[in-house]
């Protein structure tokens, strides 16, 4: 069975969240870093940082306190551009709160940066 490094990062972020620590180590992949990139740039985290452990390293985390749920969308739908709208009102619970992570021909972006790009893609993760 495989391991998912994402759907892991994002279970810790959420948990050390939840109980209002501000900080917390996640193993490092290039998938988890585009997100933690995403997440940064939205405001969600205060900041990152790559340690090299010898075995593959892992992020530090400083945490804002800004994120109330996220999770990995498994499986990885493929959405067309057209249908952002009605992909946004399934995973995200208002018009402007959280965002949409997916993977496009052009590199991860969240959904309104797909939207404006009008790209299509396959969703990866969520966060509100």
């Amino acid at each position: 069975m495989a391991i998912d490094h994402l759907a892991d990062a994002l279970n810790t972020l959420k948990t050390h969240e939840m109980v209002g620590q501000d900080s917390c180590s996640v193993r490092a992949t290039k998938l988890v870093r585009e997100v933690l990139r995403l997440l940064k740039e939205n405001k969600y985290l205060k900041d990152f940082e790559f340690v090299d452990d010898n075995r593959g390293g892992c992020f530090n985390i400083q945490l804002d306190g800004r994120i109330n749920n996220c999770g990995v969308i498994k499986p990885r739908f493929p959405i067309k551009r057209e249908n952002w709208a009605y992909t946004e009102e399934q995973y995200i619970p208002a018009v402007g709160v959280g965002l949409l992570i997916v993977s496009t021909s052009q590199g991860v972006m969240t959904n309104s940066e797909a939207q404006k790009r009008h790209l299509g893609g396959r969703l990866i993760a969520y966060v509100y």
